[in-house]
């Protein structure tokens, strides 16, 4: 089979699309034909070679990355029943990673793609939908928050921003460039609130929020980013109100001191720990992430490319070129 091999860390060129052994699933295993594999941000920062506290440990090398894999079961290891033969899947264990056109998953970490929903918008919310589910559990958003959302044109950023948007709150989307704010503002063009959509690549745009919140202040923050412009979104929050962070793209550590907290009423809640703390909450998440999108509740934004392309697609999500959820078709 073809995949996409990392056997140097480095910059994304080191991904090189070559031919490797076929995967053989073992007792209790089945094999993916895919259709469809996921890429994260982090695994950049993992390829690099350069991940540290905020990442999760370097893999051996050689590697195929992209656990998130969604496709047709085309074989079954011993102990599995042939009715799995055939049948779409979606799982967020995949191995050798999704960068391939054949992978093997245990039949326990698998789920049957719903009817009406495509690989691509599968394998979208089988990682990247869960983690949205899980943050806006920890959330617990109301209609009457005054919600912003950093990186909101990223793939859970505009899962949360639809979410809120929905739920009747009033929604402040900060993204990075013209193209990706005209993308957050179409997520509130359904004849609903508007969606408050600003450049936070731009100076000043905290105090463009303040201006067209017309005297309203932000209740909840649910942060991605990191950095300084967490730390600007943290200065937009009214007294009383709640900080969520759900990890830090920009690799700089953000997290307001206790006294600050304590002497403005602020909550800060480390959502990303907290779900990660929770491995067993993952399968329900999982499910009720497919389910959603199934339903049309919530819409993953998707950008196929290529598995041939996969170099090309690291740098330009190094690059902040892309928008929503990355995927790589074989």
């Amino acid at each position: 089979m073809y995949a996409v091999v990392l056997h140097e860390f480095g910059p994304a060129a080191n991904l090189r699309y070559e031919t490797v052994p076929d995967p053989v699933p073992a007792p209790g295993q089945v094999r993916i034909a895919v259709r469809a594999a996921g890429v994260h941000f982090i695994e950049t920062v993992l390829r690099s070679g350069t991940a540290g506290d905020l990442a999760p440990p370097l893999p051996e090398l050689p590697s195929v990355f992209g656990g998130e894999v969604a496709g047709v079961v085309d074989s079954v290891g011993p102990g599995v029943g042939q009715e799995w033969l055939g049948r779409p899947v979606v799982t967020a264990h995949g191995s050798p990673g999704g960068y391939a056109e054949l992978a093997v998953a245990d039949i326990g970490a698998l789920h049957a793609v719903p009817a009406g929903l495509g690989f691509e918008a599968a394998v979208a919310m089988v990682v990247t939908g869960t983690t949205a589910v899980g943050l806006l559990d920890i959330a617990a958003l109301t209609p009457d928050d005054v919600v912003l959302v950093t990186s909101a044109a990223g793939g859970v950023g505009r899962l949360v921003v639809q979410y809120a948007h929905e739920l009747g709150a009033l929604v402040v989307g900060a993204a990075g460039g013209p193209a990706k704010v005209a993308a957050v503002r179409k997520l509130g063009s359904d004849g609903g609130p508007e969606v408050v959509a600003v450049d936070y690549d731009e100076d000043g745009w905290d105090d463009e929020v303040r201006a067209r919140l017309g005297g309203r202040r932000v209740g909840v923050v649910l942060d991605g980013v990191g950095g300084a412009k967490a730390a600007a979104a943290f200065g937009l929050l009214a007294d009383g109100g709640r900080f969520v962070s759900i990890g830090s793209a920009s690799q700089e550590a953000f997290a307001p001191g206790e006294d600050v907290l304590a002497a403005r009423g602020l909550t800060y809640v480390d959502a990303l720990t907290r779900i990660i703390s929770r491995p067993e909450d993952r399968p329900e998440h999982e499910r009720r992430a497919l389910a959603a999108a199934a339903a049309g509740h919530l819409t993953p934004a998707v950008q196929s490319f290529p598995l041939s392309h996969a170099a090309e697609v690291h740098a330009a999500l190094e690059q902040r070129r892309t928008t929503g959820k990355v995927v790589l078709v074989p």
